[in-house]
């Protein structure tokens, strides 16, 4: 199997996993116990909280420890949202190209909590542009949260721009860094951001762990109820092994974007796999063409063809790929990010997600671009 969807999940790296084994075992206790076997897995999450601290540059008491990119949006939203709304502020805003983790969590305090919503558009090339973005800020805008790479398109936004026109209005900062982190450098006060989201298994690390940072002195309620767990901002029992392969994982892939070998190896491959699409299929569409993005990510539309069936196809020529975000399997609608691009619903339908990882090698994408020509001639024969 080829796999070129990494922007959905990734692999497992060897070094996550030599660190999880042992905290797997019989011996593991609860974090929050004062005994042995206690201390020992609060060793491990301390160490792990210090760990991903250092490579933000930031406090470990500024580290929330979750269950991943999803949680760790919705605890930044909700939490900052309610803890600091008042009579006079009561507005968010965020851009119609965000993932649903944000879309949908803003949505519903719109129209269940009473908050006042403005989801700005982004232009052609999927970027926000900052006159917009200033625009829409007013007096009563208690937050504004905006990605820094889009996880379909793998564009790139100018969130420290973006974030500094906030803080000039005294809004509030949230960027989801889940598409980003590992991949570049996201280092939170050099962004200017209030609040970070992170999700351990797009960058190697196992599934069922993410992060949150909030930056100091930068109040939030929980919104889950139980014990006092991560300073009281997120109650429920660590999950110790997961968060001690994600700090492996973290430093692991950082210090890879630090190395700066990988990504221009990565987009080398992209240009390779772009570049053999279009002699297999000349009319086929590169989304954001001109928009800085992602090394690994490549969006292409096949006008005429149907995306559902162009997977499926390469599915069983042993290539995975994928339409969009992971989060909408057995989704029918067209991708929003699309959409909000202004892509023609028919186009946005038609559309492939190809994305690179560490072990992408050339014969994997000499090999995908075969099966993709032997799938584009039976559906163009049909």
């Amino acid at each position: 199997m080829i796999y070129l969807d990494h922007n959905a999940t990734t692999p497992l790296c060897g070094e996550a996993r030599e660190a999880m084994l042992p905290l797997l075992g019989d011996l593991l206790g609860n974090p929050s116990g004062i005994h042995a076997h206690g201390r020992r897995a609060r060793a491990a999450v301390d160490d792990a909280r210090d760990s991903i601290a250092a490579i933000l540059g930031a406090k470990s008491h500024e580290l929330i420890f979750t269950s991943g990119g999803t949680e760790s949006c919705n605890l930044a939203l909700l939490g900052l949202s309610r803890r600091h709304r008042t009579a006079e502020k009561n507005h968010l805003i965020t851009t119609a190209s965000e993932h649903h983790a944000v879309l949908h969590a803003m949505r519903a305090l719109k129209e269940k909590e009473g908050f006042e919503l403005t989801e700005i558009p982004v232009n052609e090339r999927g970027l926000v542009e900052p006159e917009v973005f200033a625009a829409a800020l007013r007096p009563g805008t208690i937050l504004a949260s905006v990605m820094i790479a889009n996880n379909e398109t793998g564009v790139i936004q100018s969130v420290e721009q973006l974030a500094a026109i906030a803080r000039e209005r005294g809004v509030l900062f949230h960027t989801d860094a889940v598409q980003a982190f590992g991949k570049m450098e996201c280092l939170p006060h050099q962004l200017g951001v209030d609040a970070l989201s992170a999700a351990s298994h797009k960058f190697y690390g196992p599934h069922g762990a993410g992060f949150l940072w909030l930056r100091s002195g930068v109040s939030i309620d929980s919104i889950q109820h139980g014990g006092f767990h991560e300073n009281e901002r997120r109650p429920g029992t660590e999950n110790v092994a997961a968060i001690a392969g994600m700090a492996v994982a973290a430093r692991v892939a950082m210090a890879e974007v630090e190395r700066g070998s990988e990504a221009p190896r990565q987009e080398a491959l992209r240009e390779r796999l772009w570049h053999g699409i279009t002699s297999t299929d000349p009319s086929a569409i590169r989304n954001a063409s001109g928009a800085p993005v992602l090394a690994n990510t490549l969006n292409v539309s096949f006008p005429g063809c149907d995306g559902e069936t162009l997977l499926m196809g390469l599915d069983l020529e042993g290539v995975s790929a994928s339409s969009g975000s992971a989060c909408m399997v057995g989704s029918i609608q067209a991708s929003h990010v699309l959409l909000a691009m202004g892509v023609p619903e028919e186009r946005a339908r038609a559309t492939v997600r190809f994305s690179l990882g560490r072990h992408t090698s050339e014969a994997d994408i000499d090999a995908a671009l075969e099966a993709l020509t032997r799938v584009l001639s039976r559906q163009h024969r049909s």
